[in-house]
C-alpha cells in the first residue's frame, strides 16, 4: 500500500540584491524550519511568486531592474500573498508608502535578524488563524450589500468577489463585527495583529484604512461600510447583521 505523502510546505521568498543580507536571512528561517527560496531582482521575484506561489515574501526596495514598490503592486495582482518588506528606506513616509502600496509590515536596515523571525511568524500567525474571534465558520456578516464569508475566507458586494489582501479582510471583519461599536486605532491593530504582536506605525491603521477603502470603493465623505469616528477612530457605517450561511441564502 503507497504511504501518504503530504504536499510540501510551500516556501517564504526571500529577494535581496545583497548575497550577505539573503544569507543571514536564508539561515535564521530555515533554523525555524521554513523552507526558503531567493531571488536577486525585481523580475526574478514576480517570477518566483508565480512558479513558487510562496506562504510569505521578505522584499527589499532598492531593487535592480524593477524596483520592490514595483514587485509589491504587481504581485498584488497575482493573489494575496503576504510581504515584509526589509529595506534601509526606513524614513516614517518610505514606510507609509510601503504599507500604502500593499505590504503587511515594514522592517528598515540595521535590523535584527531574530526580530525578523518573530515578524515573519507574526504575519503567518495573522493571516491563518480564522477572520474574527466571534465569527464561526458558517456565518456570514452583512452590511448593506457588504457580505464577509468567514468560510469563502472572501468579501463580496452584490456577490461580486473583492480582492482584499488577508490584513484587509481581518480588519474589515473586525469593524463589523463590532456591532456599529467605534473602535480605536490600537483595538483595530489588535484585530488584525493580534495583541500585543507587531511593531506597526502609530498611523498605519489609517493606510490600511485608506487602502480598504479604495478596494471597497467607499468613500470616505459620504461612507456605506466604513466611518471615521473623530478624535476615536473606526466603525462600521452601516447596520450589521449575522447570519448563517443557509439564511443568508435564502
Amino acid at each position: 500500500m503507497m504511504a501518504f505523502m503530504a504536499p510540501p510546505e510551500p516556501p517564504i521568498l526571500v529577494v535581496d540584491d545583497d548575497p550577505k543580507i539573503v544569507a543571514l536571512v536564508r539561515t535564521y528561517l530555515e533554523r525555524e524550519r521554513y523552507p526558503v527560496v531567493t531571488a536577486a531582482d525585481g523580475h526574478a521575484a514576480l517570477r518566483a511568486i508565480e512558479d513558487h506561489r510562496p506562504r510569505l515574501v521578505v522584499l527589499d526596495l532598492m531593487l535592480p531592474g524593477l524596483d520592490g514598490l514595483a514587485v509589491i503592486r504587481r504581485a498584488r495582482a497575482l493573489g494575496e500573498t503576504p510581504i515584509l518588506v526589509l529595506s534601509a528606506r526606513g524614513s516614517t513616509g518610505d514606510r507609509i508608502l510601503g504599507l500604502s502600496e500593499g505590504a503587511d509590515d515594514y522592517l528598515p536596515k540595521p535590523f535584527s535578524p531574530a526580530e525578523l523571525v518573530v515578524r515573519v511568524r507574526t504575519i503567518l500567525r495573522r493571516t491563518e488563524r480564522p477572520l474574527a474571534g466571534a465569527l464561526a465558520p458558517d456565518e456570514v456578516l452583512l452590511c448593506g450589500d457588504l457580505v464577509v464569508d468567514a468560510r469563502r475566507h472572501e468579501a463580496r458586494i452584490d456577490g461580486r468577489p473583492i480582492p482584499l489582501s488577508a490584513l484587509e479582510l481581518r480588519l474589515l471583519a473586525t469593524l463589523l463585527d463590532a456591532d456599529g461599536r467605534a473602535l480605536t486605532r490600537d483595538q483595530l491593530l489588535d484585530g488584525i495583529h493580534g495583541s500585543g504582536e507587531g511593531d506597526v506605525l502609530d498611523r498605519a491603521i489609517d493606510v490600511y484604512v485608506k487602502r480598504l477603502r479604495e478596494k471597497l470603493g467607499d468613500d470616505a465623505n459620504a461612507p456605506r461600510y466604513v466611518a471615521t469616528v473623530r478624535g476615536v477612530g473606526y466603525r462600521a457605517a452601516g447596520r450589521v447583521e449575522r447570519r448563517r450561511l443557509e439564511a443568508a441564502a435564502r
